[in-house]
């Protein structure tokens, strides 16, 4: 059988990063996303290929499917990381913005998953795993867009899970706590002093957990939203 592709967005830094060096190590070959030009010297790093583009745009999107397809003849996997929204007061979020972080956080989710889908029915099956964030289910006002989009988007892993597991498509989210290789990375947040192994979690660490969810180990999970905050949230 061929090595096998993932797919990872948003990947030139932070969470994307950390989960294309893990996939690349396990064995994959990497077709990365990214709006800075690093990403090429990533892909490059670990022997895959890139393509600057963001995750809104819809004919990016295609353009990294396809040319993945055309490259290496098949997608097993997917990783769909992203940008951190912003931290905006309730009612002073605009409309436009509003729109743009609904296409960020959840249409491009949809928009990946038909385009991958058939490939992957094809190949006899595949797996995507969404980057979430751990108050998604327990909607916070520091965080407006996880409370909300990201909520949508983990009904959205439900929904699609149910409708593709006879043809062996799994899709599942992460929602991580505070994820940073140092603390300067999180200098504007509130991080709490009480962490259970008293620093944070790395982003290899996490990548770790995504790569678990894509392997074959994880072949019975699907739907599934895994919340890897340290208990923090209080939802069972």
């Amino acid at each position: 059988m061929s090595q096998k592709v993932a797919i990872v967005t948003a990947a030139s830094r932070g969470i994307g990063a950390g989960c294309a060096r893990e996939l690349a190590a396990q064995g994959y070959t990497v077709s990365l996303l990214a709006r800075s030009p690093s990403i090429h010297d990533l892909a490059q790093e670990l022997g895959g290929i890139a393509m600057q583009g963001s995750m809104s745009n819809a004919q990016d999107l295609e353009h990294l499917v396809q040319t993945t397809s055309n490259k290496f003849g098949r997608i097993d996997a997917v990783v769909n990381s992203f940008g951190d929204p912003p931290r905006t007061d309730l009612l002073e979020i605009s409309d436009e913005m509003w729109l743009e972080n609904f296409e960020m956080l959840f249409l491009s989710v949809v928009r990946l998953a038909r385009l991958v889908t058939e490939p992957m029915r094809q190949q006899g099956g595949g797996a995507i795993v969404n980057i979430s964030a751990c108050d998604s289910q327990e909607p916070d006002l520091g965080t407006p867009f996880s409370g909300t989009l990201r909520a949508t988007m983990e009904g959205f892993t439900k929904l699609y899970a149910k409708r593709y597991r006879s043809d062996r498509i799994r899709m599942n989210s992460v929602a991580p706590f505070f994820v940073a290789d140092n603390l300067e990375e999180l200098a504007d947040w509130n991080v709490p002093h009480d962490l259970m192994w008293s620093r944070l979690a790395t982003y290899a660490e996490l990548a770790k957990i995504v790569a678990f969810l894509i392997s074959d180990d994880a072949k019975f999970i699907t739907g599934t939203t895994l919340k890897v905050d340290e208990a923090r949230s209080a939802a069972i």
